[in-house]
């Protein structure tokens, strides 16, 4: 989706933001998307180790009985 908006894209957007919002709100929005980001990408690799646990003791514990070869 944003791969096709190309430097001039990317030029207007970023010149539409600054006069929507004009200069001293810009570093404020930045720093709440860049933490919404992290805390985002946190919760989700937080979601994806807990799918991976059961998997791992599942393996254990047929690896135990020696049913694996």
């Amino acid at each position: 989706m944003l791969s096709n908006i190309g430097v001039p894209g990317l030029i207007i957007v970023l010149v539409l933001a600054l006069i929507i919002f004009g200069p001293k709100k810009l570093p404020e929005l930045g720093r709440a998307v860049g933490q919404s980001l992290r805390e985002f990408k946190q919760s989700t690799s937080g979601l994806l180790s807990e799918e991976e646990e059961p998997e791992k003791d599942i393996n254990r514990s047929t690896d135990d009985k020696g049913l694996v070869s």
